[in-house]
């Protein structure tokens, strides 16, 4: 945990593996969780809307399982926040969301 989901516009496609490293290591700055459990993966979107322009964004939805406190939550969304302003893209919306998984309905296994 956590599994780092990364949205973004398709104009960033060339800077993806970087945007991929810096997510990455913002939740390892979090101090919440050991590198080997951070799992990092992207979406590119070729349409999409912001407001009344096309403004590119990337979005990082970080799910955790639950139990992590407000402050914890923040810390985590503002390490990954701080990590990709330091790649000082222009006119884009950078957003960081954290989202509770159950663990009541959460399964997993490594085949």
């Amino acid at each position: 945990m956590p599994h780092c989901i990364i949205e973004y516009s398709e104009n960033f496609k060339e800077s993806i593996d970087e945007i991929i490293y810096s997510v990455h290591r913002g939740a390892l700055a979090s101090g919440l969780f050991d590198e080997s459990d951070i799992k990092t993966r992207s979406v590119s979107y070729e349409n999409f809307q912001t407001g009344t322009s096309k403004k590119s964004f990337i979005h990082v939805s970080s799910k955790i399982l639950l139990g992590r406190s407000s402050d914890q939550k923040s810390e985590l969304s503002n390490a990954i926040l701080s990590q990709l302003k330091k790649l000082n893209f222009v006119s884009c919306s950078l957003t960081v969301e954290v989202i509770d998984i159950d663990k009541a309905s959460y399964a997993k296994i490594n085949v």
